[in-house]
């Protein structure tokens, strides 16, 4: 998903894998599921996630860590809400977007384990 503008212009136009911030104690998962259903109106099946990786990272404003997970679709349709584009790709295109640098080992990891 490419983010649109931001207020941090060092991830302003990047792009992230879909997700976000946990609510109210939810469990990793129900927040994927939620973020999922929230910025593109995919409904996944919790116990189909397969844990793939934590990312901890630092920005000059903000620090956080991300529970990735990785899921199988069984459609490629969806609602594009929140991000200004969305683009599915193989694993070996993957190099060619401008990630954020927080989702640059998941790229990475994802390239070494499934290529």
């Amino acid at each position: 998903m490419q983010r649109g503008k931001s207020k941090y212009d060092y991830i302003s136009y990047k792009w992230e894998f879909p997700g976000g911030k946990v609510e109210g104690g939810e469990a990793y998962e129900v927040c994927l599921a939620r973020e999922l259903n929230e910025e593109l109106g995919i409904e996944i099946v919790i116990s189909k996630l397969k844990y793939f990786m934590l990312v901890e990272h630092t920005y000059q404003d903000f620090a956080f860590e991300v529970h990735c997970y990785l899921y199988k679709l069984d459609s490629r349709e969806y609602v594009r809400r929140v991000h200004i584009d969305h683009r599915w790709l193989n694993i070996e295109k993957l190099l060619e977007l401008n990630w954020a640098l927080a989702d640059v080992p998941v790229v990475e990891k994802l390239i070494k384990e499934h290529l």
